[in-house]
């Protein structure tokens, strides 16, 4: 197997809606140049509206599809969403040990129209095991202040909530902006040697559902790519604020990015 062929292992739950979960990751991977495989956590009832239900899948389950595709195609990197369980988290992190890839962990805690996805009691064990696991970290604001205790208002809140994550074992840490109010949507890379500000136009649009699984499976591919992080985290960043400003205005609510425009664009 080739570095080329950009494995990525998915683990996140199921988005009936294609938004958000595993069908972002799917597209994203896919649209950055990957290989997306997955396991599946969860079986989520959901549209643009919102949550209506969630199934979550057994723990055995979860870890034969990860160990399916880990011990015949492999993997280059793992992404990590919506784990659902304190026992999920457990279970994860343990296949994140014997995979031994970069890991990009998307710490889930509330889907888009607000229905919680992650107990409180689950919240602990995600700062003990998966962000200690974190070869990158993309929490949003409330994820932040919900594993820190940081709040996280501006971009001086991103900064110190992002150095308590990276105190707490990350190896990199991107604080997403788009909950931060201003004209603009900052985020924040932070690593041991510095930072980096991704800086650009906050787009008035309510079709933004599954922004945050889409940039972490795109990050993903770069680092399976074998792209610096620097490098995988700008090229995320762009692909996915073109897919906001392109989003085809689906649904009667929280509608979906345009994942594919990449592959539209190189086929003109």
């Amino acid at each position: 197997m080739t570095s080329s062929a950009a494995r990525v292992l998915i683990i996140a739950g199921s988005d009936s809606g294609g938004g958000a979960g595993i069908q972002a990751d799917i597209k994203a991977v896919t649209a950055m140049g990957g290989y997306a495989a997955t396991a599946i956590t969860a079986i989520t009832v959901q549209n643009t509206l919102g949550v209506q239900d969630v199934h979550p899948l057994p723990l055995d389950l979860i870890e034969a599809q990860a160990r399916a595709v880990l011990d015949d195609i492999g993997a280059d990197a793992i992404k990590t969403g919506m784990l659902g369980s304190v026992e999920v988290v457990e279970r994860v992190a343990a296949i994140l040990d014997s995979a031994d890839v970069p890991a990009v962990v998307d710490p889930v805690m509330i889907a888009k129209g607000g229905h919680p996805l992650l107990p409180d009691a689950a919240v602990g064990a995600v700062r003990r095991l998966m962000v200690p696991r974190a070869a990158l970290l993309t929490p949003n604001a409330p994820e932040a202040e919900a594993l820190t205790g940081v709040p996280v208002a501006d971009l001086d809140g991103q900064r110190r909530a992002g150095e308590a994550l990276l105190a707490l074992g990350a190896r990199a840490v991107l604080m997403k902006g788009g909950h931060v109010p201003g004209e603009t949507v900052v985020d924040l890379l932070l690593t041991p040697s510095g930072e980096t500000v991704l800086e650009g136009e906050r787009v008035e649009t309510r079709h933004t559902h599954g922004t945050g699984c889409t940039l972490a499976s795109a990050c993903a591919a770069g680092l399976a790519k074998g792209l610096p992080l620097e490098v995988a985290v700008a090229e995320a960043w762009a692909y996915v604020a073109e897919a906001i400003r392109r989003a085809p205005g689906l649904g009667q609510g929280h509608g979906p990015l345009d994942h594919g425009w990449p592959l539209r664009e190189a086929r003109r």
